[in-house]
This record gives structure tokens, sequence and C-alpha cells, in this order.
């Protein structure tokens, strides 16, 4: 039996495509050994990233480390798959002759990806997944591509238009999820809120949201990367009224000023988005709202930064990731601007940037002090249970450390991961909080 390891790059769309690769394997008695598993394995799988510089750089020097363990005889074969591939792929044959084979980003990739592999592949396999979260939380996919055309982005590019994954395959792979214990969904796409509008000629992310909610077993489910513009109110009508929706919503925004979100062909203006965060807070009282900022974008001069400062202080996110502007191949903004930030000079307002969240971040985080809230456990470390409540996601936000009691020490591990419980909130730092069972 060959093994095989898939190291993942990027975003958790890149990790459900991952999965459902890891489950052909699987099926076709691959030995799968976990990335995170320090063995070796015969067959080395690089699922990547080309979204920004950053991320091409890093997926770059993740092949070039596959190679050196197959020139040192730890492995036997390398492919690559996923959006750098997709991209460059016909360059990174030439770069890297080493690799066995170079794959995209699509469905049709993934079939070919497991027969190049020595697999068969099965369509009847298509909703099913090897997860590689803890088993009580997972991503669910449901769309693919964007017909959005962000001046900075090269995804329409790399991943197409979008298709949304009809509901009933959607609600079945949620179902077939929650039969292996998972009770979280966390769900993704490259716009989320334009889920339905290509199958339906409507949005349906709502409907999606409250067909999902119905499955016996799932408790949490919470929504990634919505999208601003055209944002459907009733969504916010079923976060409101079903307890199963996280109280918690993604919405990169990317800048407030009117000008930058004009030259990032955004089709929204400044005082939209003010407008739609203040409705999105009045009509789900109590939600933790998190987005992602760019600086350094084409058009953003002193004056509109200042701009995205005051935005910031006044909107009081709870959550927020941002990066700095790169001119990437392809899209709009690299064949029509020029990009006259200085790369210090963005490195420079991303950390203002982001020492006012920290603030924010740290106030937000004292007012919990003295309350109580349901956390999941997901993992243990240094005799605490890391847990989340409702107001976090994995991966990308702050964590809840609750000490593990001394009669609990034991059998910590198979005792409450995965399982839900209440906690104090006792004190609190600028991204984590620190709790005790109650």
């Amino acid at each position: 039996m060959s093994s095989v390891k898939v190291i993942t790059l990027g975003c958790s769309k890149n990790r459900v495509d991952s999965e459902h690769l890891m489950r052909q394997l699987q099926a076709a008695s691959f030995e799968i050994i976990p990335e995170e598993d320090g063995r070796p394995a015969d067959i080395l799988v690089l699922n990547t990233c080309a979204f920004i510089q950053d991320a091409k750089e890093e997926s770059i020097a993740a092949i070039f480390d596959a190679v050196d363990r197959k020139n040192r005889g730890e492995s036997s074969r390398v492919y690559v798959f996923g959006c750098l591939s997709q991209r460059y792929g016909n360059e990174l044959r030439g770069l890297i002759p080493e690799v066995d084979g170079f794959f995209g980003a699509s469905d049709k990739d993934l079939a070919l990806m497991t027969e190049a592999l020595g697999g068969q592949y099965d369509p009847a396999l298509a909703q099913q997944r090897y997860l590689t979260t803890p088993g009580h939380y997972a991503y669910l996919k449901i769309s693919e591509g964007c017909d959005r055309k962000c001046a900075y982005c090269a995804i329409p590019g790399i991943r197409g238009r979008h298709v949304s994954v009809p509901m009933d395959e959607l609600v079945e792979e949620a179902r077939l999820l929650a039969a292996k214990g998972v009770c979280e969904l966390i769900v993704i796409a490259q716009d989320t809120t334009y889920y339905g509008l290509d199958l339906y000629e409507k949005r349906m992310i709502a409907l999606l949201l409250h067909r999902l909610s119905e499955i016996p077993g799932i408790r949490w489910i919470r929504l990634h990367y919505s999208y601003p513009n055209a944002f459907p109110d009733d969504l916010l009508d079923e976060m409101a009224s079903n307890p199963k929706i996280c109280k918690y919503l993604d919405i990169p925004l990317q800048h407030c000023s009117t000008k930058v979100l004009g030259k990032m062909r955004r089709n929204i203006t400044g005082k939209e988005t003010s407008d739609l965060i203040r409705k999105i807070r009045e009509r789900v009282p109590g939600i933790v709202l998190r987005t992602t900022l760019i600086v350094g974008h084409p058009g953003e001069g002193k004056r509109e930064f200042a701009e995205l400062l005051d935005f910031v202080r006044e909107m009081r996110f709870e959550r927020m990731g941002a990066f700095a502007y790169s001119e990437e191949d392809g899209t709009y903004g690299a064949e029509n601007y020029k990009d006259s930030v200085s790369r210090k000079e963005k490195l420079r307002r991303l950390d203002e940037l982001m020492s006012l969240q920290r603030g924010i971040s740290a106030s937000c985080n004292a007012a919990r002090m003295g309350t109580r809230t349901t956390v999941v456990a997901d993992a243990v470390a240094d005799g605490y249970f890391v847990c989340r409540s409702m107001n976090e996601s994995p991966e990308v936000d702050g964590e809840i450390y609750v000490e593990i009691p001394e009669d609990e020490k034991e059998a910590a591990v198979s005792g409450r991961i995965g399982k839900f419980f209440e906690v104090e909130i006792l004190r609190a730092g600028d991204y984590d909080l620190y709790g005790k069972i109650i």
C-alpha cells in the first residue's frame, strides 16, 4: 500500500478540495498520512495558493521543499495542484521538472490527479471527504468560482465563473458530515451571498442555511466570505431568528473610501458600506462582525488611508484581517493602474491599521469578562481546553482558554473535545479570552 501526504496551502476552500482528493485516495487503498504527522510519505501532493504575492512565494517554497524530500529519498513522487499550478502550470513545468505532475483547481483535475497517482476516481464519492479538521466541525463549500470583477483579484481568472452547487447536494453532503459527528458547519465560497443566482435566478443563501439547520446533529452554522454589494435582507432575518445560525458574519469590505472602492470595482460606495454595517448590527443584535481590508491599493493616498482608520474606529469590528495590496498578473488593476504606493509605505499602513484593531479587539474582549457563554473544545494545550464560542471561527479568530479541572486532567482529551459546555470568562487578552467551567 502506497502512502500519501497532502499539504494544503491557502484558504479553507483549498482545504475542502484536498479533503475530496484524500477521500478518493483513501477509497483507492492509499494510506493517508496527516499533514502534521512527521512520518515521510511515498507520495507528496501540494495544494497551492496564488491569491497574492506572499501566497505564491509560500507555495513555490513548499514545492521546492517537497522536491528536496524526493531528492533525499524520503518520497518517490511529488504532485502539485490548485491555484498556483492552474495559473502558472506551464512555467512551473519548466522551472521545476522534478515534479511528477502539475494539475489545476477544477473537479476534472481532481479526477485526473487521482488516476495519475494510481487510483480510480469514483463519482459516487464526490460528496464525501476525508476530514482534516477536528471531527466536530467542517467547512462546506457551496460554490466554485466568482462572477465579481474586483480589480485586485486573480481568482475569477483561476477558478472561473460562479457555479453554485445544487442545494440538495449540499444538504446531502452536510448530512453525511453530521453522520460522522460534525456539529458545526462553516459555509464558504468565493462569494457566499451570491449563492443560487445561477441555478435559481435569485439569491438562496438564507434558504440554504435554513435547510442546513434542519439536519439532526448540526448545532452551529457560521457564514464566511459574504459580499456587501446587493446583500440579501432575508439572510439577516434568518440569522436573527434561527438559533443554529451563529450571530457571526465574515464580510470582507476591503475599503471604505468611495474613491478606492471605485478603483477596486466593488460596485458599492463608502456610504452604502457604512449603512450596511449599521443595518446588520440593528437587524441582528449582538452580531460579531469579521472583515478584511486592503491597504495601499491604487487610489489610496494619505487622505483615503486616514478615512479607513476613522471607519475602523467608528465601526469597531470585533474581528479583522488586513493585507497589503500586491499587483497580480492578469487582473484589471495590474493592466490599468500604477502600483504607486511603495512596499515600505504599505507595510507601515498595515502595521498602523492592525495596531488600531488590536486595541478595538482588546476592548471588545474586556467587555466579555464576567459573562457566561457556551463553548466547544477544539483541543487541549498546556493545561487548558482550547475552545470557541459562537463568536469565534476556527483558524482565523482568537480562542477561549479554559483551565482543565484537576479531576479531568487524566481524561481531558477524550472527555470534552468536540463537546459543548458553559464557561465563565475571567480574563481577556488582545485576541484571546480565559475562563473556567461552570
